[in-house]
């Protein structure tokens, strides 16, 4: 099977050697989004909830990208600098997430780029599409 760079303009664009997310078949890779605006490139500083705001939105528009939604994610990894947000993400994913919510990791990490506080990634299988 081939693989499809998934890319768009109203996501943050890659700001390193990787792809917004890959398709293989009917499974799309996402990378990781940290809480970039996609018009400027600048990060969402306000505090953690909008943070993790921007970050959904930022996957949102990589899995429209790709033909899915966030409801077709199967996983997703939420990396946190401060597992004491963990609760608060719970809440804030309940927002753009139908049941059956998607397997999930939450991982507390020491540092993020540009110092954000979350970074989400994920596998999306796109209904359909063999």
């Amino acid at each position: 099977m081939s693989k499809q760079v998934i890319s768009t303009d109203s996501a943050p664009s890659a700001i390193g050697t990787y792809s917004q997310a890959v398709k293989v078949g009917s499974t799309v890779y996402l990378s990781g989004q940290i809480p970039l605006r996609a018009e400027d490139m600048e990060m969402v500083t306000t505090g953690f909830a909008d943070e993790a705001h921007q970050v959904f939105k930022n996957l949102a528009a990589v899995c429209e990208a790709a033909g899915g939604s966030l409801n077709d994610l199967a996983k997703v990894n939420i990396y946190l600098t401060d597992l004491a947000n963990f609760a608060q993400v719970n809440e804030i994913m309940s927002q753009y997430f139908a049941k059956p919510y998607p397997a999930r990791a939450a991982i507390g990490i020491n540092q993020l780029p540009k110092g954000a506080q979350i970074e989400i990634d994920g596998v999306m299988e796109i209904p359909g599409i063999n």
